[in-house]
């Protein structure tokens, strides 16, 4: 038992990161859904255009932006 144990202590913190990336990337999958169904007024407030917030949300789940790389 005490081989299970310690094996399953060690698998824990990797599930950790695991589960946390997966829901950061499922989060900013749906903000950049969001983002491309914001009007054309709320984009503009944001500085953008129809064909940035485009480009944004076709992106995929694992595109992050450089700094949220550790």
């Amino acid at each position: 038992m005490t081989d299970l144990t310690s094996s399953l202590g060690h698998c824990a913190p990797r599930r950790a990161g695991l589960m946390t990336r997966l829901t950061a990337m499922h989060s900013l999958a749906r903000q950049r859904a969001r983002l491309a169904r914001l009007d054309s007024d709320r984009l503009e407030d944001l500085g953008l255009t129809r064909a940035d917030a485009q480009s944004e949300a076709a992106r995929p789940a694992w595109d992050v932006p450089t700094n949220w790389r550790a």
